[in-house]
């Protein structure tokens, strides 16, 4: 098995060894896909609910758009809920994805891609685990995957509601009238709109730098998909 490049106390793994690493690779596997279906779970809560308020806002002429701007809150909420269970997630891919680039790599052939200490560094992230990126990293990563697309549509339905429904706006004045909600003006609204969107799109595109600048550092060529 020294074609495996693992060795624990200066021996080769024996076949009861490989068994074992190999139902850890296996259960390592499940648990992120126990937390991806999570995450799934979550995202589907986001859509649901901006299809009602969708449905709510556009009920009527004279409807409010203030659902559209509550769901904005409740969406932030799955969104930090998410972020917490992507940390996880990404602690078990990290796990399995270590040993398949540096043990079931060289047994399929590919022996330079393996690093010589990797099982040195997985028995320490046993012994003492630890997210591998920030909770603000983490949340980039689900903007980018999923929450852009559901902030884009609730932005893009706002503006709808205040420009064309019931009837095509006249003036700017006008616009600001009917994105007023309740004692806030209509200006604080688009401000606060434009802060929302903004510093979203703000955390995507930096979680996206450090993401590939971390791979580059690494040497490695995994799509932006795979975050």
């Amino acid at each position: 098995m020294k074609d495996t490049q693992l060795e624990i106390s200066g021996r080769p793994l024996d076949g009861a060894e490989i068994g074992a690493l190999a139902h850890l690779y296996r259960s390592e596997v499940h648990r992120c896909t126990v937390w991806r279906t999570r995450l799934d779970t979550t995202t589907n809560w986001a859509v649901v609910t901006l299809g009602v308020a969708l449905s709510i806002a556009y009920a009527a002429p004279d409807a409010s758009p203030l659902p559209l701007v509550l769901v904005g809150i409740s969406n932030l909420f799955f969104l930090t809920l998410e972020a917490r269970r992507y940390r996880y997630c990404d602690l078990w891919r990290e796990r399995f994805r270590s040993m398949e680039v540096n043990f079931y790599g060289p047994i399929l052939g590919d022996r330079t891609s393996a690093q010589p200490d990797w099982a040195i560094a997985l028995q320490q992230d046993y012994a003492h685990p630890e997210f591998g990126i920030s909770y603000l990293h983490a949340m980039g990563r689900r903007i980018r995957r999923s929450y852009l697309w559901i902030m884009l549509i609730q932005l893009l339905a706002f503006v709808g509601k205040i420009t064309v429904h019931p009837s095509t706006v006249q003036s700017f004045e006008q616009a600001m009238q009917r994105a007023a909600v309740g004692a806030i003006p209509g200006e604080a609204m688009a401000l606060g709109g434009a802060i929302y969107a903004g510093g979203f799109a703000a955390l995507a595109l930096w979680s996206l730098s450090v993401d590939r600048t971390a791979r580059r550092e690494q040497g490695l060529s995994l799509p932006d998909a795979i975050y």
